[in-house]
């Protein structure tokens, strides 16, 4: 099955979003013959087979869920954690700013859950290029083999490697770097010989801790990068609901009656402030300049 590419209908083997309630989503592979079970009830798989996606499918008990196509934001939202993964806010500020489009070709660091990558993927397809690095060899494999099943193969090259002792073996190749690694500064380097040497490029790193900014700011200014900017994603839910609507009449004996209440009981007026999600990670941006022409390393195949 594909994540790039929609199509209509459940076919056995497909990976299926199983959207449960706002807020609580499964991936699910169809297996003729099995049954899907939980809190809603059992859902046979045969039943979803043939069903166009998107369709509602009821449950003996009564309950129902639906069968969405997979996307890679719905894959961030359920996908199996190995890592602390990049959520849908940072992940399309980073793709923004790293001026990601079809046919860049990409180096990211590390793989983890993958979250980021299937993101990438869909992005820079059909011509594009990811060249993906994970240290831990089991997260690689596993990264690798869910890359295939959901038809990225092409688009990505994940390789098990220790890019801050090895390098990335790369030279001349490569539009935009992301960093998502415990001491990105040791990978700036390597980083810089990555990237095409006669054109721009652009540099993300992820870090948690503002001493790891420092660090690779302090790198990214040795190794002449330009324009280096800092930047914190927070997000705040807004909640649309409906009010009675007010004549100015009504608005304005509203407010004398409040203004009365507050008089006479002297009490002070307070507004409690929205809940917003904390901090995730630092992502510190930067500018590689193309070199003078004929100092450029050699590039690779």
């Amino acid at each position: 099955m594909s994540f790039r590419k929609y199509k209509r209908y459940v076919e056995e083997g497909d990976v299926v979003a199983i959207h449960m309630g706002r807020d609580t989503l499964k991936a699910v592979t169809v297996v003729k013959d099995e049954i899907q079970s939980n809190k809603l009830g059992s859902f046979p798989h045969n039943d979803w087979i043939g069903r166009e996606y998107g369709s509602k499918v009821y449950s003996k008990k009564g309950s129902f869920v639906y069968l969405l196509h997979p996307t890679p934001e719905l894959w961030t939202l359920m996908l199996p954690h190995r890592t602390q993964i990049l959520y849908l806010a940072d992940i399309s500020f980073i793709s923004a700013y790293l001026e990601l489009k079809p046919g860049s070709r990409m180096i990211e660091s590390g793989t983890g859950s993958g979250s980021f990558s299937h993101s990438i993927a869909r992005t820079i397809a059909p011509t594009g290029h990811l060249f993906s690095f994970e240290y831990h060899e089991e997260r690689a494999n596993l990264a690798r083999q869910e890359f295939k099943d959901h038809g990225l193969e092409d688009l990505i090259t994940l390789t098990h490697r220790d890019v801050c002792k090895d390098g990335f073996g790369l030279s001349d190749t490569v539009n935009a770097v992301f960093l998502d690694l415990p001491a990105p500064w040791e990978a700036v380097e390597s980083a810089k010989k990555a990237f095409k040497q006669h054109r721009t490029g652009k540099i993300c790193t992820f870090s948690p801790c503002i001493e790891q900014v420092s660090k690779t700011v302090a790198a990214l200014n040795e190794h002449k990068f330009v324009d280096i900017t800092m930047f914190e994603c927070l997000i705040r839910n807004q909640e649309v609901y409906s009010v009675k609507k007010l004549t100015v009449d009504h608005a304005i004996q509203n407010i004398r009656y409040m203004d009365a209440r507050r008089k006479e009981n002297k009490a002070k007026a307070k507004r409690s402030i929205d809940e917003m999600k904390g901090h995730t990670s630092y992502l510190t941006f930067a500018t590689f300049l193309p070199v003078e022409a004929g100092t450029a390393p050699a590039a690779t195949e």
